[in-house]
């Protein structure tokens, strides 16, 4: 298991709906927005990359995704430059198999 549920425990303060609905968004919107990430990077697309990147990494951040996290923000830092494409290729595929994996794993853990 990648993720961790401390952080959003300790900001739902028992509230099982809020920790609910904060795992449905996630997986209703990241895995739109790694699409999206994926495609700004394939078009070389970096204001795009920078934007998606900065989007994704509060999303991880919640669910206690620390090397994940880590990731979006240097492809988030990366994205500001276009000299920097094979390094954000470089850096994507683990950002997509991290955030494919925590997305099948709450699936089966919450059963959404």
């Amino acid at each position: 298991m990648i993720y961790s549920l401390d952080k959003l425990n300790e900001m739902a303060d028992g509230d099982n709906d809020f920790v609910l609905s904060v795992i449905t968004v996630f997986l209703e919107e990241v895995p739109q927005d790694l699409e999206d990430l994926e495609k700004a990077i394939d078009e070389g697309d970096y204001e795009n990359v920078y934007q998606l990147a900065h989007k994704i990494k509060p999303n991880v951040d919640i669910l206690g995704m620390e090397q994940t996290r880590a990731i979006a923000l240097e492809i988030e830092t990366l994205g500001k430059d276009v000299k920097n494409k094979d390094l954000i290729e470089e850096k994507f595929p683990a950002l997509k198999k991290d955030i494919h994996q925590v997305i099948g794993e709450l699936r089966k853990d919450f059963e959404v």
